[in-house]
Formats: structure tokens, sequence, C-alpha cells
């Protein structure tokens, strides 16, 4: 079965976007991959004399950007469907929400509207998002500008639109940030890994931590560059596995929706195989007949964080009033977890079955105090 999957590869200023290529090219293609590669739209622009200083404004220029990245990406998409190969990777490098960073809101809400999309739609257009970081925060001996004739930033400007860039993709329901904790080599390594767990090569292990939290300020939250909300419907279906949990997910925001089939498999010291697919709004609303009606549907309110380089998700149910249950992605069961200061955590749940998704659909835990 032909399988199509696009990423993005974005992040500041020399954080290795360029190296990350040929790592990913090397390593994906001895796993059966054809990768592809969508270039750089806004160096491709600057270094063709399109750009905000040649143009009527900053806004002209990226909505020259983004109509050309669009175009590109149909075109990847279609040369894919026609390639006799079965596993294609499609790389993108940046991809749409990049161009926010360098836009008031309004500007890119107008821009969204003008070219006939939104902000929820164009973001999670991408199946995986995978942010690496600046050379100038933790690396910043190896920061320099001498490798990409577009780049102008100081030091602390690329720090900035680090940051930036990552508020702009927080909500996906992929996006994973590749720090400089390590040496450059570790790093791509790492990156690689992430993708390859993210393809299910060979082993998708998901590691996640699990905590049951205060209820946060919602409204401090909602106005927060770093977070975005997003609407969760859950169902889940029925399996003929009692090792295998399947369920659809409608997720998006303001009549904007993605649709995601999700089948997680339980191994050893509790870890799970997670393989998940995008399905259409018709495939959704077909599985939807083989909705597990022993058990309740899950609707939730998911604020998504980014902060420390790690990447929370925040789940606010209608049943509870005063706490909610925070999750975070690992890369390994010993990642030490520095939690943002103004959430309030009660106890770790990670291994507490009762606050599983699944077991939140058959029966609620009564609330905590701390």
């Amino acid at each position: 079965m032909k399988s199509i999957t696009k990423i993005v590869i974005t992040g500041g200023p020399c954080g290795g976007k360029s190296t990350a290529m040929t790592w990913i090219e090397s390593n994906l293609s001895k796993r059966g991959y054809k990768v592809v590669f969508i270039p750089e739209t806004a160096s491709e622009l600057i270094l063709g004399g399109v750009a905000p200083w040649t143009v009527s404004s900053n806004y002209e220029f990226q909505k020259a950007l983004v109509s050309l990245q669009i175009q590109k990406e149909r075109v990847f998409e279609m040369a894919a469907r026609n390639m006799a190969d079965e596993k294609i990777l499609i790389v993108a490098d940046r991809g749409i929400l990049d161009n926010k960073a360098y836009m008031t809101d309004e500007e890119f809400q107008s821009l969204c509207r003008e070219l006939g999309g939104s902000e929820v739609s164009f973001r999670d257009n991408y199946d995986a998002v995978f942010h690496l970081v600046t050379a100038a925060q933790g690396a910043t001996k190896f920061y320099t500008l001498a490798n990409n004739q577009a780049r102008t930033e100081t030091p602390e400007q690329a720090i900035e639109m680090d940051q930036k860039l990552i508020s702009c993709w927080t909500g996906h329901p992929y996006l994973r940030v590749i720090d400089n904790s390590t040496d450059f080599n570790t790093k791509m390594k790492r990156l690689v890994n992430e993708i390859t767990q993210f393809l299910g090569e060979p082993d998708p292990y998901e590691i996640e931590s699990k905590f049951l939290i205060r209820m946060p300020d919602l409204e401090q939250l909602e106005h927060m560059p770093n977070c975005k909300k997003v609407e969760i419907i859950q169902t889940y279906l029925i399996s003929n596995d009692d090792n295998v949990e399947l369920r659809i997910r409608q997720r998006g925001r303001d009549g904007s929706y993605i649709y995601i089939k999700t089948a997680k498999t339980t191994v050893a010291n509790g870890k799970r195989i997670e393989t998940e697919q995008r399905i259409t709004k018709d495939e959704y609303l077909s599985l939807l007949m083989n909705a597990d009606t022993s058990v309740r549907q899950i609707r939730k309110n998911r604020y998504c964080l980014t902060e420390n380089n790690l990447y929370f998700e925040i789940d606010v149910y209608p049943f509870w009033k005063h706490q909610a249950i925070l999750e975070v992605q690992l890369n390994t069961p010993e990642q030490r977890v520095t939690f943002p200061s103004y959430l309030t955590i009660l106890r770790e749940v990670t291994h507490d079955s009762a606050y599983k998704n699944h077991s939140l659909a058959r029966s609620i835990p009564p609330e905590e105090t701390d």
C-alpha cells in the first residue's frame, strides 16, 4: 500500500537544517523510503531578487512566498502520487506557518483568508513538524551567517526568532523540538530518531509522562504566544485484540479540522507502539459506525504549550472543574522535565490506568485536592 508522508524541518537561524537534509536522506533511504525535498522558499525568493525590501510591502512579500509554497507542495505531492515507490517522505525545508513569525497576527489571518485557508488548515496540513533550535541558544560558538547568504540575524535576534517559530507551530498534533543539549552529530541523530519513531521505523515507542494538575488559568494560557488551544473529539472503536486500542479523533478549531486514526499496542516496560494515519472526513464518518458504544465519547480542550524546549499538552475535560491532565512526550524514560512555574502538579499518574483516556471513557475519578 502506497504511503506518502509530508513533514516540515524548521527552526531558528543556524539550527542545522541544511545538514539535517543530508542525514534524513542517508538514513531514511536505507529504510526503503524515497525522500524528496521541497527547498526553502524564502531563500529562493530573496536570492532571486524578491524580498521584503524589493516589493511594495512585507505583506506582499509574504503573500508571494506563501502562494509559491502552496504551489510547490502541490507539485511535489502530485509527483509523489505518480512515483513507483511505496514509501515516500516529502520533507519541506520550512512550512507555511514559518511565515507567521514575520507578520502580525492580524496580517497572517488576513493572508490566510486571501489565500483561501486558515491558520489551522495550513498548520495541520503537515503530518509532523521538527524544530531545530538555533545554535545561538546553547551552542553560541557555532552560530554563523556564512552558510546562508539570505541570513542576517544577530545571535540575539536568532534566539528571538527561534521562539517565535516554535510559537507559530505550537498546536500541531506532532511537534518535536530538538535542542542543543548534545553535540551537533548527536543532535542530528536525535532528529533522525524522532522522524523514524514518527514513521514507525522500526519501533515507534511512545514514552510519555502524565500528571494530574490543578486547573490552570485558562484565560492566561489562551493569551500566551507559546500556547494554542485545540478542540478534540475522540471516539474509541471496537478492537478484536485486548492489547490494541483503536480510536479516531477529530482535531482542530473554529470549523477547521483534521481526522486521525490511531492504533496503540501495549508492550513491555510501560511503552506503547503507536501508529497514526491521517484519514478523510468521509473515512472518519464511516468509522464512526464501528464505535465502541460501551464507552463514552471523549470531548476535551487541549492547550498545547511549548516551554523549556518541551511540548506539553494540557487536557481540560468538561467533567472536572478543579483539575486537568498534563502530558509531556519524552525521548527517554530518564529525561528530566522542567515544569512551567505557573502549573501546579498534584501527582504523577503515568502508570495510573484510571487517568488514561480509555479509562476516562468508562469511569471518571473524583476530583482531588492538593
